[in-house]
């Protein structure tokens, strides 16, 4: 994977924006609701709180800051570090995701002359690197932009100031050139509202479809790309 910084140039080509966790790999594989008894433990753990209550803030933080972690930073000044190493880094990713060929295969058929492959998380860059790695995708992607756990502010999507950072680090500076995959309903609208008007919501076959698109595309399955964003595939 490319430097986690930006350029000291724009990047003429297009942007495709990846988010990762549930849209790399398929919610299926329960990864979530592993990361959630890791999240609740830790609640509980440092906060004194049972599970009921350790969850119902979890869910609260969630809601008013778009990562739980944020709220607990703000409200209870916790190690953001140290929790990236009780709960993220603590996932056993290996005994669940394997290489994905044709997911491999799906990536590859972009083409990099035009489009340049980025990660954007709100993940730390260890969880997000460890994923991407085990899937056997990794060397196709040029970069990352992730919430960094040790900065006293968070950015995370789906603020503005996310898009903003994901855009100067993939050096790009003309919103009509980023395109964006991504699993959250909020975290789509967010990027909508802010001008990205080529985002695809993937709600993975056997979901709930939202009452009310989150952007323009919409999709069941990555396989799907190619058709609506046929720009940024080589020809079959």
């Amino acid at each position: 994977m490319a430097s986690l910084t930006s350029s000291s140039t724009p990047d003429d080509r297009l942007v495709l924006f990846f988010d990762i966790d549930n849209c790399l790999y398929s919610c299926n594989y329960k990864i979530h609701d592993r990361m959630l008894v890791l999240i609740h433990d830790y609640f509980e753990r440092h906060l004194s709180l049972d599970r009921a209550d350790a969850v119902n803030l979890h869910k609260r933080y969630y809601k008013d800051y778009g990562l739980s972690l944020d709220g607990l930073i703000r409200h209870h000044k916790i190690d953001a570090l140290e929790y990236n190493t009780e709960v993220d880094d603590a996932l056993a990713l290996e005994e669940v995701l394997s290489p994905d060929p044709e997911l491999r295969r799906l990536l590859e058929r972009v083409d990099k002359t035009k489009v340049k492959m980025w990660l954007f998380t709100n993940a730390y860059v260890n969880h997000g690197r460890r994923v991407v790695k085990i899937l056997g995708v990794d060397d196709l992607f040029e970069g990352i932009t992730y919430c960094d756990y040790a900065e006293e502010k968070l950015v995370c999507k789906p603020r503005e100031e996310a898009f903003v950072k994901a855009m100067r680090e993939a050096s790009v500076t003309d919103r009509s050139k980023c395109f964006f995959v991504d699993d959250s309903l909020s975290n789509c609208k967010g990027a909508t509202a802010f001008g990205w008007t080529q985002t695809a919501h993937f709600v993975e076959e056997g979901l709930p479809e939202p009452e009310t698109k989150a952007s323009k595309f919409q999709i069941n399955n990555l396989k799907e790309l190619p058709s609506i964003f046929p720009q940024l595939f080589k020809p079959e």
